[in-house]
């Protein structure tokens, strides 16, 4: 009995103890977590964020890798388990049912292109069994005008052309004009902002929008890339003592911590902004500030901000087919480093300072996921000089008397107003602030209000049609 006691114990110790046992079956291999470890955009000379490459080994008997090595070793970093010199990673063991992670930078020499260049290489892992595994690394580079570097930069004037990208690392102040050509990309480091003091002409086009964003293109973690984040950058501020003129056509500022803040020191003649088919999205403090500034807003969205999403008080502002849709952090992945303030989408102040405030929706929506949208603080309604018409608002300041011809969102409302106002990071959905097939928002819009608009944001036509609101018209 005491034999076989033995004999037992011993069968369950080999087989427990297989595991670390290293096998040299040829058969048996590792396996990776992705087949091809692919890199978003990089810059060029500044390097990538860290990868993350798993090796997992499924077999109940240890492998033992004796060599890992790259094929060219001129743009990638990679890192082994801790080890940084893979020429050292000679008896590097996995045991059965264990997994080791691999760690991969990429940092990418100027090219000899203003195109973004596909750099690859292959991370190879040899087995003691006399297998060879490789997995495929790749990344786009890109090179970059780089303005800036630690501190305030100060420019006369400038323009950005739409040839090579643009990396601006701090604060930009930009005394006189600032010219943005269609189709430039301004990428704002952490922290970076552009503060303007003389004119702007921003004007993109349906095919050559200027895009205005962070410079963090790979991803969070994930299916969700780091432009999902807000506070990527500070923001854009038009700070003047005079009456200039700010030109915004077809321009993507997304999403950083304010927006678009353009305010003034004006009491009489005051600064005129004009924005057409924009869209200020996912910030973790403002999108649009208006202070002492006229402004003519058009088939533009406004969405997703922290705080409010637009803010006026002094001058004269008036929206049209636009969209102001707050739903900041509306979603089942916590993604945001702020939490949504219990702000109303839109906040309009009658300020006692000359000039009155007169902010006018026309054919507009106003919602979000909280029950009121729209705030107005002003003493009496004889002070206010705005007008609601047209519009889907959720609200509720409904008995105003400027206001007429609008739809109210109502607790008992079932139909949804937009394709998506829900991020469902895992089902790939992210926001999309176009009219649902059954959206309150479909026709309601004053038909002689949208003759100076006949297309909407995305060119699609609304002649001969019942307007819709918003800066989308429904495309069935």
């Amino acid at each position: 009995m005491r034999k076989l006691l033995i004999i037992f114990l011993c069968a369950c110790t080999l087989i427990g103890c297989s595991e670390y046992r290293v096998s040299d079956d040829p058969a048996l291999q590792l396996v990776f977590s992705c087949d091809t470890l692919s890199f978003d955009t990089v810059f060029t000379a500044q390097g990538s964020a860290t990868a993350q490459l798993k090796l997992y080994n499924p077999n109940s008997h240890a492998l033992e890798i004796d060599r890992v090595w790259l094929t060219d070793h001129t743009a990638f970093q990679v890192n082994v388990d801790g080890e940084a010199d893979l020429s050292r990673l000679t008896s590097l063991q996995i045991n059965g049912g264990d997994s080791l992670f691999v760690f991969v930078r990429v940092d990418i020499n100027p090219l000899n292109s203003n195109s973004p260049v596909l750099v690859t290489d292959q991370l190879h892992f040899h087995l003691t069994t006399g297998k060879t595994q490789q997995v495929e690394l790749e990344a786009f580079g890109q090179n970059v005008i780089r303005i800036g570097n630690k501190g305030k930069t100060v420019v006369d004037d400038i323009v950005f052309s739409d040839t090579v990208p643009y990396l601006i690392s701090d604060t930009l102040i930009v005394g006189g004009p600032m010219t943005i050509k269609p189709g430039a990309r301004l990428y704002m480091h952490r922290n970076a902002c552009i503060i303007a003091q003389g004119d702007i002409s921003a004007n993109g086009s349906l095919t050559q929008p200027i895009l205005i964003c962070g410079d963090r293109l790979e991803r969070l973690f994930d299916s969700v890339p780091y432009r999902y984040a807000g506070g990527g950058w500070d923001g854009i501020y038009i700070r003047t003592g005079q009456p200039k003129t700010y030109s915004f056509q077809h321009v993507d500022i997304l999403s950083g911590n304010v927006g678009l803040s353009c305010s003034s020191s004006c009491t009489t003649a005051l600064p005129y902004l004009t924005m057409d088919g924009c869209r200020i999205h996912n910030h973790n403090k403002y999108g649009l500030v208006l202070q002492h500034v006229n402004a003519l807003v058009t088939n533009t969205e406004i969405s997703n901000c922290a705080s409010y999403c637009v803010y006026c008080e002094g001058g004269k502002h008036d929206f049209i087919h636009s969209t102001v849709a707050s739903y900041f952090g509306y979603t089942n992945i916590r993604v945001q480093s702020v939490s949504k303030e219990e702000k109303a989408a839109v906040y309009i102040n009658n300020s006692p300072k000359n000039p009155q405030t007169r902010t006018s929706f026309i054919n507009s929506i106003i919602t979000g996921y909280l029950e009121n949208q729209l705030e107005l603080a002003f003493p009496t309604d004889q002070l206010y000089k705005g007008a609601f018409k047209g519009n889907y608002l959720k609200t509720d300041t409904i008995g105003l008397r400027y206001a007429s011809d609008n739809i109210y969102w109502q607790k008992t409302d079932t139909a949804d107003v937009f394709v998506n106002d829900y991020y469902k990071y895992k089902e790939y959905n992210y926001y999309d602030f176009r009219l649902d097939s059954l959206s309150p928002a479909i026709g309601i819009g004053d038909s002689i209000a949208s003759l100076s608009y006949p297309t909407d944001k995305n060119g699609n036509s609304r002649a001969g049609l019942k307007p819709d609101a918003g800066c989308y018209q429904y495309q069935p």
